[in-house]
């Protein structure tokens, strides 16, 4: 059976990125990067609340302590979305000030991972620990995007937007480190779209969304296959995550920056929240254990 889209809220976001599944509230979190807003999204009364806070935030994440973790231009910091007071945390970045972090997500120890978005490639992807200290992982990053790591812990999958490829990592989950590169998926960026925000089933398959290509694939990074695709009515799909008491919809971000007025015609939806009922079980996300 063919997988739909259906238009949940007409959000029309500029920069919607970043869903995160709280499975303590059984809500969506999810963020406008250009708007300066963190979203929260209960689909139970279909209310969609925003915090609002002072500079461009790319990511979101539960605390295990209660609360929130964000990623912004400003570096790594706490978030309590009732009162959008900002703690601020470190800034890994703070001698490019070009660059923010754009995407991120905790692995099975609760330690924050979030890359930046950088003008001349001079970004890097980093590792917050509990003590809210950042190691740098990776360095020379344009776009980094999506992040997932396989359900036995060994392999973190990783895209920079750039490149058009999905990169699989060696983890070591104790130490959290990274071993050598290798290239699990090569997308076709003129058929496709950009590779951007992704996430992992129970299957071991990630599901992608592309920029610029409407829609969200899902391939398999053992084999580099293609496996499905699911058409969406705007053409900058962002990112996905996986939801629901038993993790079987697919909420899938988007944006509307950068269209023209006939495109925005087009795709009078661009910029909002959709869901896919996907049969695959997602696996669930982590909070941040700082």
């Amino acid at each position: 059976m063919a997988l739909t889209a259906e238009l949940v809220l007409d959000a029309h976001a500029a920069l919607g990125e970043g869903p995160l599944w709280s499975t303590r509230e059984q809500v969506l979190y999810w963020v406008d990067i250009l708007a300066h807003l963190v979203h929260r999204y209960d689909p139970k009364t279909g209310e969609n609340r925003t915090c609002q806070v002072d500079t461009p935030v790319g990511v979101v994440v539960e605390r295990a302590r209660g609360g929130l973790a964000i990623g912004t231009k400003r570096g790594f910091a706490g978030l309590d979305f009732a009162t959008a007071r900002v703690e601020p945390w470190c800034h890994p970045e703070a001698d490019r000030p070009q660059n923010r972090l754009n995407d991120g997500k905790c692995d099975s120890a609760g330690r924050f991972w979030a890359g930046s978005e950088s003008p001349d490639k001079s970004g890097g992807f980093h590792r917050l620990d509990a003590d809210h200290r950042a190691t740098t992982m990776l360095t020379g990053i344009g776009c980094s995007n999506g992040l997932a790591w396989s359900a036995d812990d060994r392999t973190l999958y990783y895209i920079d937007t750039f490149t058009a490829e999905v990169a699989a990592f060696p983890f070591d989950a104790k130490a959290g480190t990274l071993g050598a590169r290798r290239v699990a998926i090569t997308v076709d960026s003129k058929e496709h779209g950009w590779p951007d925000g992704m996430c992992i089933d129970a299957e071991g398959m990630l599901w992608v969304g592309h920029w610029g290509g409407s829609r969200i694939n899902r391939w398999d990074p053992r084999s580099g296959k293609l496996l499905a695709t699911v058409p969406l009515p705007v053409s900058q799909v962002t990112s996905c995550a996986f939801s629901g008491p038993k993790l079987d919809h697919l909420y899938v971000t988007s944006a509307s920056t950068g269209l023209s007025d006939a495109e925005r015609k087009r795709q009078p939806h661009a910029g909002g929240l959709f869901r896919i009922q996907t049969g695959p079980i997602g696996l669930p996300s982590v909070p941040f254990a700082g």
